[in-house]
């Protein structure tokens, strides 16, 4: 059984940074390309970035603007993403996601709440 466990959520000022992790298991996670995701309040799910399996190879959604960095260690089964200069706008819940494959379809956890606040 797929696992996906997100942590690293909480409250913090404009300006200022976050690093996300998420705990993997129950799936080879050196062979599973991963993503993050996020819905704001009111919104509906929304993509934010992805990163192949090697982890060589990167993808973010417009509204980043470099200021998002996604990253894996495939020894630890972990990813994470380190939000930076977090604006107001990127209030929501984040969801990392093992991508679907031919034969089965996006996963996701159960998500860590950021909220940016003054």
């Amino acid at each position: 059984e797929v696992q996906l466990v997100e942590s690293g959520g909480g409250l913090v000022q404009p300006g200022g940074s976050l690093k996300l992790s998420c705990a993997a298991s129950g799936f080879t996670f050196s062979t599973a390309w991963l993503k993050w995701r996020r819905q704001i309040p009111g919104k509906a799910l929304e993509w934010v970035s992805t990163i192949n399996d090697a982890g060589d190879t990167t993808h973010y959604a417009d509204f980043v603007e470099g200021r998002f960095t996604i990253s894996r260690d495939n020894a630890k089964n972990m990813l994470y993403l380190h939000l930076n200069n977090l604006r107001i706008e990127d209030t929501a819940i984040y969801y990392c996601a093992k991508a679907a494959t031919g034969r089965t379809a996006e996963q996701l956890g159960q998500g860590t709440q950021v909220t940016v606040s003054s």
